[in-house]
């Protein structure tokens, strides 16, 4: 099997980070190009957004050589009783919907109602060819047999919350697709655990390889975005592999421990349609973007772009550990894990913001201009004394023009 693995990983890390340049490329002719018209976006200047071919492209060739050879070699059987060979053609055709519908919002925009319809619909079709989350039975019709319908209606439910959840946090350089790789591998490490199907354990790792691939160009400061494309692909697909990997579970973890590796952008998610339902009083708010997502917050609160995206790396990665615990020693142990990183915070979050208080320099990542807050930016009309993140969000690096997000503290 780990031969196996290793194969999934490497093919798709390969693959993906060798096309990337010529996505690159493509968005620069085809006009996928992400350019800064509001105050929301934090990047400052045009960005090519059509990664997520490449991700994709490393993915698929990982998993159709494998699932070929691993047939031949009646390693697996796909045709079997579990029909996994179904669920995965499915789910190919599902990903062909949202990457059409994808491409076509990367290069020309389409409304966020019609991006909603298009994901529907490749959820419908990856339900019809048999993925479901099920045995799941209703208490209150008391009975104690799965209803169909209900599990079709939560699938459904649950691969375009998800997918949507990956979308809406992907803000800030390697953000979605660092927390991706880190809920790939939880979800690996908990498939393995789990005893779990050994399509989903290749499925899985071809993901994580694939955006293993794609870091390099993605993390701060990024050559390429993932577009629409690329995060729409990577929640679904982590929906769907999730649902795969977890489908011989028989209790309540089969919801709950996918639920918490995705923690963070479900969270994020929910909390921005409540926020957009308040402010906005109508469904219509709901596809409204906004600057009040967890990576605005702390970039507003000072902290740099590559900060912000490792503190949610961290908070990501203790999702996933937790779930692993909670799997393979119970809920006592993984709340008294839980317990030892809140306690390990409240410890140490004074002397970090006492650190941060103080008189720090900033450096732009970009052309290496450092803003001392004690000189300030006279000829900018900007004061000595001012604090780096009282400055307006309209400031720029005196020399290259940079804004506020390319800089970093100077270490």
């Amino acid at each position: 099997m780990w031969g196996d693995v290793a194969i999934a990983f490497l093919l798709a890390f390969i693959v993906t980070f060798m096309t990337t340049p010529y996505t690159i490329k493509i968005a620069q002719k085809i006009g996928a190009v992400d350019i800064p018209k509001d105050k929301r976006r934090m990047h400052k200047k045009a960005m090519p957004k059509f990664g997520g071919p490449a991700v994709i492209l490393g993915f698929l060739v990982s998993i159709i050589y494998l699932l070929i050879v691993m047939s031949m070699e009646h390693t697996i059987n796909l045709f079997g009783i579990e029909q996994y060979g179904k669920k995965i053609i499915g789910m190919l055709l599902g990903i062909g919907v949202i990457s059409i519908i994808c491409i076509i919002d990367d290069i020309k925009t389409i409304k966020p109602i019609t991006k909603l319809l298009g994901q529907i619909i490749a959820a419908i079709v990856v339900v019809s060819f048999g993925v479901r989350i099920g045995d799941i039975s209703l208490p209150f019709l008391n009975t104690t047999q799965p209803n169909e319908l209900f599990s079709i209606i939560i699938t459904i439910i649950w691969i375009v919350g998800v997918t949507n959840a990956i979308n809406l946090i992907d803000g800030l350089d390697g953000l979605s697709s660092g927390i991706s790789v880190i809920s790939s591998i939880s979800l690996l490490i908990i498939f393995v655990l789990n005893g779990s199907p050994l399509v989903s354990i290749i499925l899985i790792t071809a993901l994580a390889g694939a955006l293993v691939g794609f870091l390099p160009f993605n993390f701060a400061p990024a050559k390429t975005f993932l577009g629409d494309t690329g995060s729409n692909f990577l929640g679904f697909s982590l929906s769907i592999i999730s649902i795969l990997g977890m489908a011989k579970t028989y209790t309540i973890a089969v919801i709950v421990l996918p639920l918490i590796v995705l923690g963070l952008p479900i969270f994020d998610t929910i909390w921005a349609i409540i926020r957009r339902l308040i402010k906005g009083k109508s469904i219509k708010a709901i596809f409204k973007a906004d600057k009040g997502h967890l990576h605005h917050k702390l970039v507003a609160r000072g902290f740099s772009q590559k900060q912000a995206v490792l503190i949610l790396y961290g908070i990501s990665a203790t999702f996933g550990i937790f779930a692993v615990i909670l799997l393979d020693s119970g809920i006592w142990k993984a709340l008294s894990f839980l317990l030892m990183i809140i306690v390990a915070l409240g410890l140490g979050y004074k002397n970090f913001q006492a650190e941060k208080s103080e008189t720090q320099r900033y450096e732009c990542i970009e052309c290496k201009y450092i803003y001392n807050p004690k000189f300030g930016n006279e000829k900018a009309g900007v004061k000595p004394g001012t604090a780096f993140e009282d400055l307006p969000d309209n400031w720029v690096c005196p020399v290259c023009g940079e804004g506020k997000d390319m800089f970093e503290i100077h270490q």
